[in-house]
């Protein structure tokens, strides 16, 4: 049975927005500042979302996400400030909420929908904010 068992109001860019996470279980732990969502995991945050296998939230002392770390068969759909849009997959995906920075790796895949531009490697970095990626090879 799947059922949301996280939903926050984050403060972005001066307004806040809704982010909602599904999964088929859930494991916190305030102390270490931690959260795991195990299971068809699915996020949504305004046009962006994002599923995975596992997804782990690491918040500061305030409780506030700094980084969100997807696992396992990572697909996503992205707009950057430009309202570019991008679609994707992975098998790793980093986000740093602050700097609105995704590093994505193994096996990247990523389309440009707007501009139909394509971009593959094994660590692909997007910047929404900027609307910049860089892509590069893991080296042996």
């Amino acid at each position: 049975m799947r059922y949301v068992v996280l939903v926050l109001m984050l403060l972005f860019s001066g307004f806040a927005e809704e982010l909602k996470v599904v999964s088929d279980a859930f494991k916190s732990n305030q102390k270490e500042g931690k959260s795991v969502f195990t299971g068809n995991v699915f996020i949504k945050k305004g046009y962006d979302e994002l599923w995975c296998d596992k997804l782990t939230v690491i918040t500061d002392k305030e409780n506030k996400p700094v980084k969100f770390i997807a696992v396992g068969d990572v697909k996503f759909k992205l707009e950057d400030r430009d309202k570019n849009h991008y679609a994707g997959k992975s098998q790793k995906a980093i986000y740093y909420p602050s700097k609105k920075i995704y590093e994505f790796y193994t096996d990247v895949h990523i389309k440009q929908l707007n501009d139909k531009k394509e971009i593959t490697g094994d660590k692909v970095i997007l910047n929404v904010i900027e609307g910049t990626a860089s892509a590069n090879g893991i080296e042996d």
